[in-house]
């Protein structure tokens, strides 16, 4: 491949499925990759949700570490997962990629498949972007999602004896990652243990039942770890909580790891990059709620309550504040 941008815009348009005037597949999209910007249309009784989120060599990923394939996934499946926390749909989205030149060829390839496969399952196409060079990899995701008029379930919706929920099980991901930092030569990227760290998958459905049964009173998704996103949502509803140890759905430590090297309770607490979703529902609805939502867990972990702290509770009833340790990255 001749590298110069119009080469690589091109190469990554083919990638996507648009043929280069502009016709991407449905979404709404009128005008796609190929034009100055793209023409987006939503639909009657909708409204736009906007997000984007960074994904960065050195900070989300190591280039030479991290399959290009997980890069293209998880860089639009951690972006999708916004949409997902909100109850909507994904619709579109724009990349914006910055590339080393050694980065062009190979890399590049393998990375457009792994978000022509994440854009495929999330149902999101491609709608435009940009590229530029630069030494590092620098990649954002800018996602177009839609939801009913009046149906966005926010985080700011959670009031005192709201049953607290998480899906799946809780870090997951971060011990993916201990894994792929083990430097274990056996570990293949095909590993089941690594999969949650190198491919999440947005909890899309999940939210959609949420929305339509509105059935959430309040709702985000746990990329930062639940020690830091869980009182992000209780400052926003100005609300405390308390959750129940015992009750959290904790990553499952496979014998080969269970030498005491991996904690797997801190790990879910304090681990990001799960994609879960954390939500809560008034008590009188509680029992509408699921076990399970397609392959998808759901649990029960503990309460909204009026005092503004958020707590743990051990099986003895004792209580101690839930110290934010997740993911930050000024920390």
């Amino acid at each position: 491949m001749k590298k110069n941008e119009n080469s690589i815009l091109e190469f990554i348009a083919r990638g996507q499925g648009s043929d280069g005037a502009g016709r991407a597949r449905g979404a709404g999209l009128r005008v796609g990759i190929g034009d100055d910007a793209a023409l987006w249309r939503p639909r009657a009784g909708y409204e736009a949700i906007l997000t984007c989120d960074w994904f960065l060599e050195g900070n989300h990923f190591l280039a030479d570490l991290h399959p290009p394939r997980s890069a293209g996934w998880k860089c639009l499946a951690r972006a999708v997962s916004d949409v997902a926390a909100m109850g909507g749909e994904a619709r579109c989205f724009l990349l914006s990629l910055a590339l080393p030149e050694s980065r062009t060829e190979k890399w590049l390839a393998s990375f457009l498949e792994g978000l022509g496969d994440a854009s495929g399952a999330l149902d999101c196409p491609m709608a435009g972007g940009d590229t530029t060079r630069r030494e590092q990899v620098l990649i954002n995701v800018t996602v177009i999602g839609e939801c009913h008029h009046g149906r966005a379930i926010l985080r700011s919706g959670a009031r005192p004896g709201d049953a607290i929920f998480v899906t799946g099980r809780l870090g997951e991901a971060e011990y993916g990652l201990r894994l792929l930092h083990s430097g274990d030569k056996r570990l293949t990227m095909r590993e089941p243990r690594l999969q949650k760290h190198l491919y999440p998958v947005p909890r899309l459905e999940v939210g959609a039942f949420l929305a339509r049964r509105r059935l959430a009173t309040a709702m985000m998704d746990l990329s930062d770890g639940l020690s830091s996103d869980l009182p992000r949502l209780c400052a926003a509803s100005g609300v405390g909580a308390r959750i129940e140890l015992d009750r959290i759905p904790c990553v499952r430590i496979a014998k080969q790891d269970s030498s005491g090297k991996f904690d797997a309770l801190q790990m879910a607490l304090d681990g990001g990059d799960d994609y879960e979703l954390l939500f809560t529902v008034a008590k009188k609805n509680v029992a509408l709620v699921p076990k399970a939502i397609g392959p998808v867990a759901i649990t029960q972990i503990g309460e909204i309550t009026a005092r503004e702290e958020v707590a743990l509770t051990d099986e003895n009833g004792l209580s101690r504040p839930l110290k934010n340790k997740g993911w930050d990255p000024f920390r």
